[in-house]
């Protein structure tokens, strides 16, 4: 396949930029060169194949981009959140799955680890998940148990020595396949959910690959299989226990959703406007006439919409002062205006449109998932009306 040149430019109707810093706009500089050189040239190839390019792990490390909110003594980068949302941006302008396996390292393995682990815990495994030496996934859905982990099946039994027996199985886990390292979510004796980490050669541990995948191909995705694991206590995360672990990290991800939705807005909107410059039919630019501009100026407004949401939700991150109903307002957001653009994107682009030629086929099918994982469409409406009205529809 011919690599196109990556000449994206990103829309900025209302001069967002005037209220990011010059190290935001570095960071997020740094991380858009990347894409262009690194990712933009073979995503196309790999997604077609079915096959995640694992060389990204440790570029991914190199540039910072595993934990970058993680305090340094622990290898992180020590930056705001709003540093992390860029780089989450621009890494989904690339491809949702790049995307993840940053979001699932540095929010739901490396985030719990350093907020509820233990010295000896965040030391050991902190430092290696940010370079990329190791790459780690998260472990709370289950094959019964999606929107509803309360009612999770694995568990661990105390052995009465130092160790603990862990059953049972998770699924839909991005990294899985190539992880050294799972923080897992499993009820012990008293039935209190705990986050345990498992790593990789522990016997009874597998972590078989799911296949046949139509969206987020490029992503490695698999199970958790536990059978009668001995993992030693000290894996336990000692400093949290209940749903409340579990869905602190998934806030976190949530946030980086928020930001990287958009970036594959960005991207669509991008190629559909190019496209309409260029295309002609009966005469003239497609660009020219009144239904093809009524798409961009929808899709420009809703990402400029969407780039103030998250730029306010951002601040509110970095204040401490941000709610988990407001990162699912804008998850839920920033994923069903990018699916609005992408699906806007392909119909501009015609026959085109469904080809690896252009990126717009690959970000609406992984869209799909984006839209779905860390909380559907309607669980996060749900949980925006059980906010505003005070009552519970989930039971």
């Amino acid at each position: 396949m011919a690599v196109k040149t990556d000449n994206f430019q990103s829309p900025d109707y209302f001069n967002v930029d005037e209220l990011l810093t010059e190290e935001h706009l570095l960071i997020r500089e740094s991380v858009r060169n990347y894409v262009k050189k690194d990712i933009s040239p073979i995503i196309e190839e790999y997604a077609q194949k079915a096959e995640f390019p694992q060389q990204i792990i440790k570029q991914l490390g190199d540039l910072g981009c595993f934990g970058p909110t993680v305090p340094t003594q622990y290898g992180g980068g020590g930056l705001d959140y709003i540093s992390y949302g860029l780089m989450m941006q621009e890494l989904e302008r690339g491809d949702s799955g790049v995307r993840s396996t940053a979001s699932v390292q540095g929010s739901l393995v490396m985030f719990p680890i350093y907020q509820y682990g233990s010295e000896e815990q965040r030391n050991k495994y902190l430092p290696k998940l940010a370079s990329g030496e190791w790459l780690g996934c998260f472990g709370l859905t289950e094959p019964n148990h999606g929107s509803d982990p309360a009612g999770m099946l694995t568990n661990f039994k105390d052995n009465g020595d130092d160790t603990v027996t862990l059953n049972g199985a998770k699924m839909w886990i991005s990294n899985a396949p190539f992880s050294q390292v799972a923080v897992v979510w499993a009820k012990d004796d008293a039935g209190e959910i705990r986050g345990i980490i498992v790593e990789r050669g522990m016997q009874g541990f597998t972590t078989p690959t799911t296949h046949g995948k139509w969206s987020l191909r490029a992503s490695a995705t698999g199970e958790l299989v536990f059978d009668n694991v001995k993992v030693p206590k000290e894996n336990i995360l000692p400093n949290i226990k209940g749903l409340k672990g579990p869905l602190s990290c998934l806030t976190k991800a949530r946030y980086g959703i928020a930001w990287g939705a958009i970036g594959a807005a960005m991207d669509c909107y991008h190629t559909a406007l190019e496209y309409s410059k260029e295309r002609v039919q009966f005469g003239k630019p497609i660009g020219g006439f009144q239904l093809q501009q009524k798409k961009l100026a929808e899709m420009v407004t809703e990402i400029t919409k969407a780039q103030l949401l998250n730029w306010r939700l951002g601040t509110l991150m970095n204040a401490g002062k941000v709610t988990p109903a407001q990162v699912s307002m804008a998850k839920r957001n920033a994923c069903e205006v990018a699916t609005n653009i992408c699906r806007d994107a392909r119909q501009m682009l015609g026959g085109m449109g469904i080809t690896g030629e252009y990126p717009v086929m690959r970000h609406m099918m992984n869209l799909e998932s984006v839209i779905t994982y860390e909380g559907t469409h309607d669980i996060h409406l749900l949980i925006t009306g059980m906010d505003v009205t005070g009552f519970n529809a989930f039971k």
